[in-house]
Formats: C-alpha cells, sequence, structure tokens
C-alpha cells in the first residue's frame, strides 16, 4: 500500500549525472540525457518521418523558409521571422517551465531531465558564425530539406557545406579550447 503523506524519491533517469569525473563532464555535451532506452521495430520511426513532412509543409506555408523572408529578417525590414522565433521561443520557455513544475514524464513514464551547463565563449562565436552563414545563404540548418523539397536545388550546396562544417568540427574537436 503506497503511502500518500510519504515524500516521494525520483530516482535519476541516468545515474552517471551525479558524478562529475573528467570523462563525464567531456561526455555531458554529446550524449542524449532524456533518450529512451526502449527498443522499437523500425517501422515505429514512420511517425517522426510523417511528423517531419507535416513540419516542413507548415514552414513552407509560413514562409519561414523564403530567403526573401530570412533577409528581410537580418536587414530589419520586417517583423514575421522575429515574430515567429520569438513564438518559438516563449513557447519553449513556457514548456520547460511546466516540465520542471509538474515534473512532467515522457510518454512512457521516462523522468525529464534538464542539466545545467557552464557558459562558454566558444558559444557566442559559434553563435556568430551560424548566423553570418545564415544571412549569406538564406537558410539555417532545420529547413534546408524544406527548401530542396520546394525546388532550390542550389540549397544543396549549403547542405553539402554544413556537413562538411560538421565533419571538420569534429575532426578538430579535441584541439579546440572548450
Amino acid at each position: 500500500m503506497i503511502n500518500i503523506n510519504e515524500p516521494i524519491q525520483e530516482k535519476k533517469h541516468h545515474e552517471f549525472l551525479t558524478e562529475n569525473t573528467d570523462f563525464e563532464v567531456r561526455s555531458l555535451d554529446a550524449v542524449c540525457f532524456n533518450e529512451s532506452e526502449l527498443k522499437h521495430p523500425w517501422w515505429y520511426n514512420l511517425k517522426y518521418a510523417i511528423a517531419g513532412m507535416l513540419f516542413g509543409i507548415i514552414l513552407v506555408k509560413a514562409e519561414v523558409i523564403s530567403w526573401f523572408r530570412i533577409q528581410e529578417m537580418f536587414r530589419l525590414q520586417s517583423f514575421h521571422m522575429f515574430g515567429v522565433i520569438g513564438s518559438a521561443v516563449a513557447v519553449g520557455v513556457i514548456s520547460v517551465l511546466i516540465i520542471k513544475k509538474f515534473k512532467i514524464k515522457t510518454i512512457y513514464n521516462e523522468p525529464i531531465e534538464f542539466v545545467s551547463k557552464k557558459f562558454n565563449k566558444g558559444n557566442v562565436y559559434g553563435g556568430l558564425i551560424f548566423g553570418f552563414g545564415w544571412a549569406i545563404t538564406g537558410a539555417c540548418p532545420g529547413p534546408l530539406f524544406a527548401q530542396i523539397g520546394t525546388g532550390a536545388t542550389v540549397i544543396v550546396i549549403t547542405l553539402l557545406s554544413a556537413i562538411v562544417g560538421t565533419w571538420v568540427y569534429g575532426y578538430f574537436r579535441e584541439r579546440l579550447p572548450h
């Protein structure tokens, strides 16, 4: 029988998060903390492909992937993109606050954990490089496939550049200051 007056002790999903060894600190930026440990058949992931396609259609219809809209944003000529991005940030902040306050779990009853990270000036440099690339190409990584799907085949060059940039970072990662 469960005693409702007893405080509930939540079990940490990943116990290694409580330790702070060099290996764990190094691996914290490469681990998905909320990764499900459940195994599903391959076709189980088709729902994510369908959700991705629907999201791509929404991006196209909202003109969020439009090169012209992105240029308007960077030239401070239109509020459209700022409104979309600001709305997404607001929804994200409210969602995280609700998840933390009510200790919401995944649909498989697994806890959702948020891990604090220290500020790193490399994030500022990386953000600037990302922003310059976004302004120059008119595309950020999210809608690349939607842009290609609309017939903007020149974006394939941006996609290949993003892949090469990711590979170069991975190659030099150990030698970069973190």
